[in-house]
């Protein structure tokens, strides 16, 4: 068996267990007594919220976070502007990014989440209005909801990872977490294709 950690990170903590190297130590993994020996399956941005899944287990770790398994992750996005289902489409289809096409994603409206309160909160500005946005990708480059949301015109104002896989955050507050056992998987072989050296 593997250990799985469930971790709720807050905003503005990094992704790593130490921030030694810069002059001014940022808010790390350290301070939320997560079990030694684990290590996170893939990052999340220091300016993101939500799920993110820590293992001791190499094999698990790869499986969780390299895009070859296209594992989906799900995001609760709140975005600047008035966002309908049908502006949303392009996101669906497959939204083009400066670093190629993203995988088509699923994209939909949602009613105002009840999430914890972001310390500090997302400004507020009566004459723009904000949407609601579920998004589930099966890619993981870098910053990419934000750059798909801001793409067809709805920059991101916050962002709350929900769910990796059959794993969510659904019960957990703000910085805590749960250990559960998974069965750990088999090594993945990449196999290449055979050259004949003659």
């Amino acid at each position: 068996m593997a250990r799985l950690i469930l971790f709720n990170k807050p905003f503005d903590v990094l992704t790593q267990f130490t921030d030694a190297k810069n002059p001014t130590p940022r808010r790390t993994l350290s301070e939320f007594g997560l079990p030694s020996g684990v290590y996170p399956a893939g990052r999340l941005d220091r300016d993101s919220e939500g799920l993110l899944l820590l293992t001791d287990n190499g094999p698990l770790q790869a499986a969780i976070s390299n895009p070859m398994y296209k594992e989906p992750k799900t995001y609760l996005a709140l975005v600047e502007g008035a966002a309908t289902d049908a502006d949303l489409q392009p996101l669906r289809d497959g939204v083009t990014l400066n670093d190629g096409p993203c995988r088509p994603a699923k994209a939909r409206v949602i009613d105002a989440p009840a999430l914890w309160e972001r310390d500090p909160p997302v400004r507020f500005r009566k004459t723009v209005p904000d949407t609601w946005i579920e998004i589930t990708i099966t890619e993981g480059r870098n910053r990419q909801v934000r750059r798909m949301t801001a793409a067809v015109g709805f920059p991101t104002l916050r962002l709350v990872r929900w769910q990796i896989a059959d794993w969510t955050v659904e019960g957990l507050g703000l910085g805590e977490w749960r250990e559960i056992d998974v069965p750990a998987p088999a090594p993945k072989v990449i196999r290449r294709p055979f050259k004949r050296r003659f």
